[in-house]
């Protein structure tokens, strides 16, 4: 995830040309404030496995990459419409693509016409192709409004639906015809694949193995819900025990003092004591733990030659219960610049709660014969009662 930055694919827009667009977001969505507008998932815990048995859920598997909003748009400029596609990270920084290639058109008019109004929701990604090359990819699992129509109050399939007709066909159709254009994309859209909640075996056999980027656990949405910007309990996100991670923000403690010559002083080459805050709101961060460090964890951060004090660092708990920071393939932190603040100290009761009552891979395995039993019991129902809709009556 390092290695990918939103910066690599478009820049980053000053503050009132974003403010202008956060406002037009918010209008689009019907919101009253312009906050990041995205869903966020709760953390899996064994009372979640009675939702998968009583409601229709999709599964996908968690992808390690950027999440970001993809805001298809428009300026004026000598009064025609020119289309414009913004990034919006979790930050709620907007990034503009200026690639005259990247071009996402209309089902009526492929050639001619383009997108606006429309927002997508997905995660930009760096596959690792077999031939060795790299390619970047944003992969979509949601839509929240189309051509200036909210899709807030559809369900998950439907919101889908839309996009895959709507955006994802004509787009595809497009690089179909004109193959010379797929080398100049920003990066390829592509659809996030959903499986059935009972696909778990699947997932863990098939899917998760062959992946070409980054995956830390498996997401379950509910097909039936609404879109719900922020937190939502419909949404909830499993990771592997060891996986189980809170962002919380890093603050800088003291140098640990000696003495030398008759003198006490700082040393600023020890390690000093660091402090893990979390957020309680009205941006107002707690002190939650002490971050244990070993000495060489302490040296490959020191190496860095970065600030750390104030920034979002991903932490996990070792089997002695103490917290540890997450690390790069290079050894350095996890800092989740992406972030503006640490998990919210609801977030973090809920991934306390998935540590201490955690649901591992098998746990999950066992669960897919009933998973499978109610939601085929389900659709069995669906069929009866639209037999009995459209059957004729025996009226007067």
């Amino acid at each position: 995830m390092a290695l990918l930055q939103l910066s690599d694919v478009a820049h980053q827009l000053p503050r009132g040309d974003a403010d202008f667009l956060r406002s037009r977001v918010a209008d689009l969505l019907e919101r009253r404030n312009m906050s990041f507008p995205g869903a966020q998932p709760v953390s899996f815990a064994r009372k979640h496995f009675q939702d998968l048995l009583m409601t229709d859920y999709f599964v996908c598997e968690k992808t390690d990459g950027i999440r970001c909003l993809l805001f298809l748009t428009f300026y004026i400029e000598e009064g025609n419409k020119v289309e414009a596609k913004i990034l919006i990270d979790r930050k709620n920084d907007y990034y503009n693509i200026d690639n005259m290639h990247f071009h996402l058109p209309l089902p009526d008019a492929p050639d001619a016409s383009f997108h606006t109004e429309t927002l997508l929701d997905g995660e930009l990604v760096l596959d690792k192709l077999p031939n060795g090359d790299e390619r970047k990819t944003y992969l979509v699992f949601d839509c929240l409004a189309l051509e200036n129509k909210s899709l807030l109050q559809r369900t998950l399939d439907k919101r889908l639906a839309y996009f895959m007709e709507s955006v994802l066909k004509p787009y595809q159709s497009l690089l179909e015809r004109y193959p010379e254009e797929v080398p100049e994309q920003p990066f390829l859209v592509m659809p996030k694949k959903m499986e059935k909640a009972y696909g778990i075996e699947m997932m863990f056999k098939d899917v998760l193995p062959k992946l070409p980027h980054g995956n830390d656990g498996l997401i379950f949405t509910c097909r039936t819900s609404p879109y719900v910007t922020g937190t939502d309990q419909h949404i909830i996100k499993w990771k592997p025990p060891h996986e189980n991670t809170i962002d919380f923000r890093l603050q800088l403690g003291d140098f640990p003092m000696v003495e030398e010559g008759g003198e006490r002083f700082q040393d600023f080459d020890a390690c000093p004591s660091f402090e893990l805050l979390v957020y309680h709101g009205n941006n107002r961060n707690e002190y939650f733990a002490p971050l244990y460090l070993t000495e060489s964890e302490w040296e490959s951060m020191k190496g860095m030659g970065q600030m750390l004090d104030g920034r979002i660092i991903e932490c996990a708990k070792d089997d002695k219960g103490r917290w540890r920071m997450k690390r790069e393939a290079d050894g350095t932190p996890r800092f989740r610049d992406d972030k503006t603040e640490a998990n919210h100290i609801k977030t973090v009761e809920s991934v306390l709660e998935s540590i201490e009552d955690a649901v591992t891979e098998t746990d999950l395995l066992n669960n897919v014969k009933p998973i499978y039993i109610q939601w085929k019991r389900r659709a069995a129902e669906a069929t009866e009662k639209a037999k009995q809709a459209s059957a004729p009556t025996n009226g007067r």
